[in-house]
């Protein structure tokens, strides 16, 4: 049920009262009505996710979005990977292994230009977006 905050007018003494939806949201004591505070909605957020779990990833994807937000998740969840393991993400290294095996050695575009950037930085330059 949700709690709703009355404040005393006077001596500004807060109390907190868990009222049903179809109650009528109003708080007397000893004649004095007291006045209701409005505060912003709670919400809870998926902030506990374990990169390494395709589970906890269906769980925090499986909500309505579009395939960006899918993605984008999927980068977070990639980026927390790699900062665990030095810069370098487990699991996406082992798609690009996969990835080569299954066609004779050539390499994934996104593996080509993490490459390419990384050459980039060691030479001082610019890096490619």
């Amino acid at each position: 049920m949700p709690r709703y905050l009355y404040q005393h007018p006077e001596s500004g003494e807060v109390v907190e009262l868990i009222q049903t939806m179809s109650e009528k949201h109003e708080f007397e004591k000893d004649g004095v009505k007291w006045n209701r505070l409005f505060t912003p909605p709670q919400m809870n957020f998926d902030v506990k996710v374990d990169p390494y779990s395709p589970k906890d990833f269906n769980r925090v994807t499986e909500k309505k979005g579009t395939i960006g937000d899918l993605w984008d998740r999927s980068a977070e969840l990639s980026h927390a990977r790699a900062s665990k393991n030095g810069g370098i993400d487990p699991i996406k290294q082992e798609f690009f292994n996969d990835y080569s095996k299954k066609r004779s050695g050539q390499k994934h575009l996104e593996q080509l230009k993490l490459e390419t950037n990384q050459k980039l930085k060691n030479a001082g330059l610019s890096t490619i977006d």
